[in-house]
């Protein structure tokens, strides 16, 4: 398998944030997002930001930026989409996903979905902890968009319904702590800043 793309997935809407652009809130000495970057950025041959509204928000980071090509925020795959379409005009075979609000994920997910996915013989493969599934990270194949592209229209949004239909596999991360422990409320963002100063 040649390296996949990575696409990052910040299209969600923060309401519990109380809105706004979650990856771009302060952590430690970047952002929530920048530390996504910073994991994401050396296990893929490129990057890419899915995220809705004015791409100028985003500028300083210097990477591309894919809206979700459905309106009404149709959820993460709708952002799937969006990388898989970006990912086929750029001749890549396959992309891993990340969550833009998720700034501790492992350093070698990528390689690690790879290898499930070869073992298993899966077209899909999405992390997963003792805690269970975690469907915004995941590798999936550019060959399958069409599929996605029809399920969508036809008013599927659940990331695991859809998986479940092509036989995704699962790669475990259960090497202790939280992985992928995600920014949602304030105090998610003070306990990722005593995870940041604990050496997470």
């Amino acid at each position: 398998m040649k390296q996949p793309m990575g696409v990052i997935l910040a299209g969600g809407q923060a309401r519990r944030m109380g809105g706004g652009d979650k990856g771009l809130l302060p952590l430690g000495d970047g952002t929530i997002l920048s530390h996504v970057i910073d994991r994401l950025e050396p296990q893929v041959a490129a990057l890419v930001l899915n995220a809705n509204g004015d791409p100028a928000r985003f500028a300083r980071l210097g990477l591309p930026v894919v809206g979700d090509s459905l309106d009404g925020f149709a959820g993460p795959l709708a952002g799937i989409l969006a990388g898989l379409d970006f990912a086929a005009k750029q001749g890549c075979d396959h992309i891993v996903t990340a969550a833009a609000d998720t700034p501790f994920f492992p350093c070698d997910l990528v390689p690690r979905l790879i290898l499930a996915g070869e073992i298993e013989a899966a077209p899909i493969v999405l992390a997963a902890t003792q805690d269970g599934m975690h469907p915004t990270f995941g590798l999936w194949p550019v060959a399958l968009r069409e599929d996605l592209r029809a399920a969508l229209a036809g008013g599927l949004r659940k990331v695991v319904q859809w998986t479940e239909s092509h036989g995704a596999a699962q790669a475990m991360f259960d090497d202790g702590g939280t992985p992928f422990f995600n920014v949602n409320t304030p105090d998610d963002l003070l306990r990722a800043e005593e995870m940041l100063r604990g050496g997470q």
